[in-house]
């Protein structure tokens, strides 16, 4: 078993006080209800041109009929994206091009759609079958809805990875590991993929999570999702990333992306950036302040990169707010998905999830974070 580095620096802010000296929440009436869905969405993405996407995941009812990735048009009804064919696992002819369990969706600085494949990937500790579909990227012209690149993570994975979220740096995509502790570094140009922080405390979930006031169990057990949200900030220099537990670390990209640093080296140059709570999502405007949700508590705190962080909104239909957007007008996106709600976070195994699921907008006039 890797050993697990001892962190040797905290920062002011780390202690995860929410100053009172801030502007005051907004008022619940500035929350708008922008999409609604009779199933589970837990990520929203948006073009620059305005076309929506959202997610299905798998843990949300992947039983139910429907696409796993859709454009949503005007009157908000989703279309199967980029073609049926790609959401129809059952008639696949070739695996590598259908999707079989999205877990994120971005439009990436580069303007095509990514999604993250986790493939057949398990959840709550157990190995992943050997014979299973693996984990990918894919990215899509948004105009002829063509893959522009397939990349299959067989070498960035472990037999218990479950792939979680991405961001972008450069030529460099980072992605979070929330089944094996760690984070998956790839490539573009070399098409290299190795990990890093490997069941390092910053990406390994070590204290109970939250939400709405109880304890998260799964499978009789305290639920434990690893390396989950991350964000690069404006000016590319840092990383933020977390387990869905909290708390929050940063480290400086050029140490990450440097292969000459051992895990040793590297787990001593990660600092505790805040000490968030259980959280679902994260998204991070052009000025550098991070927008983290609190699914214990029902909000969304603003933390700025000098680690003070304020309430930003506190409504109690923001169940487990999850991966959230910032589009080219400042809008902020908020998918309320109901994790904590699920099957398979219920000890009968029966949904409570209240339909409809909504992703609710506030309109902020926030900087876009385009460069990464």
């Amino acid at each position: 078993m890797l050993r697990k580095p001892v962190l040797t620096c905290i920062v002011l802010g780390a202690l995860g006080i929410v100053s009172s000296g801030q502007a005051a929440p907004l008022p619940s009436s500035a929350l708008h209800v922008a999409v609604t869905s009779q199933r589970v969405m837990n990520a929203v993405t948006v073009s620059d041109d305005g076309r929506l996407f959202v997610s299905f995941p798998y843990w949300g009812g992947g039983s139910e009929p429907g696409p796993a990735v859709a454009e949503l048009d005007a009157k908000g009804a989703p279309h199967a994206w980029p073609d049926a064919a790609w959401n129809d696992r059952a008639h696949a002819q070739d695996i590598m091009r259908c999707f079989v369990r999205v877990n994120a969706i971005r439009t990436g600085p580069d303007g095509y759609l990514w999604v993250v494949d986790s493939g057949d990937a398990n959840v709550g500790g157990k190995p992943n079958p050997p014979d299973g579909v693996p984990a990918k990227l894919v990215a899509f012209d948004l105009t002829s809805g063509r893959p522009v690149h397939t990349i299959v993570l067989k070498q960035g994975t472990t037999p218990y990875s479950y792939v979680d979220d991405l961001r972008f740096h450069g030529d460099t995509l980072i992605l979070t590991d929330a089944g094996d502790p760690g984070l998956i570094l790839v490539d573009m140009k070399t098409g290299r993929q190795r990990r890093g922080l490997q069941h390092a405390t910053s990406t390994t979930d070590e204290r109970p999570m939250y939400a709405e006031g109880r304890l998260l169990i799964s499978n009789g057990k305290p639920a434990r999702i690893h390396a989950d949200q991350l964000e690069v900030s404006p000016d590319g220099s840092l990383l933020y990333f977390q387990p869905s537990s909290g708390p929050m670390y940063k480290v400086s990209t050029a140490d990450l992306e440097n292969p000459a640093l051992s895990e040793d080296e590297l787990s001593r140059r990660v600092v505790v950036f805040y000490n968030t709570p259980t959280t679902g999502g994260t998204v991070i405007d052009g000025r550098g302040n991070l927008y983290v949700s609190d699914v214990n508590k029902l909000r969304l705190l603003k933390i700025t990169p000098q680690g003070k962080a304020s309430v930003l909104i506190a409504d109690q239909r923001l169940v487990w707010a999850d991966a959230m957007w910032i589009d080219s007008t400042g809008k902020l996106w908020i998918p309320a998905v109901q994790l904590n709600r699920t099957a398979s976070f219920q000890a009968d195994g029966v949904s409570r999830v209240r339909k409809p699921v909504t992703i609710y907008t506030l309109d902020l006039g926030l900087e876009p974070q385009h460069r990464f």
